[in-house]
């Protein structure tokens, strides 16, 4: 089976990988340290309720623990709730991360694609009301989006939320690159759950503090009818030990993500600029990351110079010469940015 992802760096090894969108810090020392206590407990099986973190982050985020059900990362969510629902037409603005369409089409759900405009920076407008028919079952929707690092406007999601409800479409959002916005709470949805039973919330803590090899995402919603069938769709121990573990103490990590924030802000304003001035079509970003364009074949180019970006040519919407690029540290983004010049100068 090809792999459609960035971060593959087993099939490209010894590279600086810009293919992969996590906190550019790393994870914390705290949040490594307990992990290794996780896998101390391994002759144990997991806390398939995972009741210390679910607890920890229901005080945290202020929203009741039986709102929460947790995965082995956000797809994982994604799928479950695909095979809990089987819905028969959904609706994913392109271009999208693949996912939702993979899961989708696990139960020979028909896809209806709607395209995002590259003159309006792939953003999503007020036009998709008209999408939202009652012959749709499920929308898929993330903010920031992937790859194009745009936000929807709450505004405009909550009348996408309202239009859900009265048509009876379950509606997802996807809410992983949300952390990495300034301010967070104007953005996210997941306190509306309690307002929307049709919405269904995705974060996870794989970006936030970057530990996409323990896998750990969770999703919200006051649907408990829902919730309960995604648990009787999925096996009971999707969440393992070291994983819970790294959660908690990430709970505890808001200095780093906030130290991420502003270093991301910083970065990402002088690699666009930058990249422009190299000649590169960029779509200004909000997340941690940047979609951008080339006439130049920047994916093997680079990676002669030793350094891995997302080929973006298999996103629907896209095509040849897109590419994606997170940010980094600065001397790491000077690497790139090095590389770049010399490859269209």
């Amino acid at each position: 089976m090809e792999y459609g992802h960035g971060g593959d760096i087993y099939t490209y090894r010894d590279m600086l990988d810009f293919s992969v969108n996590v906190n550019p810090l790393g994870p914390s020392r705290e949040v490594i340290e307990a992990a290794k206590k996780g896998v101390e407990r391994a002759a144990q099986y997991p806390d398939s309720r995972c009741r210390e973190l679910r607890t920890a982050l229901s005080e945290k985020k202020e929203i009741p623990g039986e709102r929460f059900i947790f995965g082995n990362g956000a797809a994982d969510l994604f799928f479950s709730l695909v095979l809990a629902e089987k819905p028969k037409r959904a609706v994913i603005p392109v271009p999208a991360f693949s996912e939702y369409a993979h899961a989708l089409r696990t139960v020979d759900c028909r896809i209806e694609e709607y395209a995002l405009r590259r003159e309006e920076q792939f953003t999503l407008t007020e036009e998709f009301l008209e999408c939202l028919t009652p012959e749709i079952d499920t929308v898929f929707l993330c903010s920031p989006s992937n790859p194009a690092g745009q936000v929807i406007e709450k505004e405009l999601l909550c009348r996408i939320a309202d239009r859900c409800e009265e048509a009876q479409i379950r509606l997802v959002v996807d809410e992983c690159f949300i952390d990495f916005l300034p301010e967070p709470s104007q953005f996210t949805m997941e306190k509306l759950t309690e307002r929307y039973p049709c919405l269904f919330v995705v974060q996870a803590f794989t970006k936030t503090h970057a530990i996409p090899g323990l896998r750990l995402g969770y999703g919200m919603s006051s649907d408990q009818k829902l919730l309960e069938r995604m648990q009787q769709v999925r096996q009971p121990w999707s969440v393992s030990t070291p994983a819970q573990a790294a959660g908690l103490a990430a709970l505890r990590d808001s200095d780093r993500v906030q130290e991420a924030r502003e270093l991301i802000c910083r970065e990402r304003s002088r690699m666009e600029e930058e990249l422009r001035k190299a000649g590169v079509e960029v779509i200004p970003s909000k997340a941690n990351f940047i979609l951008m364009y080339s006439s130049y074949d920047l994916f093997s180019l680079l990676k002669d110079r030793g350094i891995l970006i997302r080929d973006c040519s298999n996103y629907s919407g896209l095509g040849k010469g897109w590419y994606r690029t997170a940010v980094r540290r600065r001397e790491e983004n000077d690497r790139l940015l090095d590389a770049i010049r010399q490859i269209c100068g």
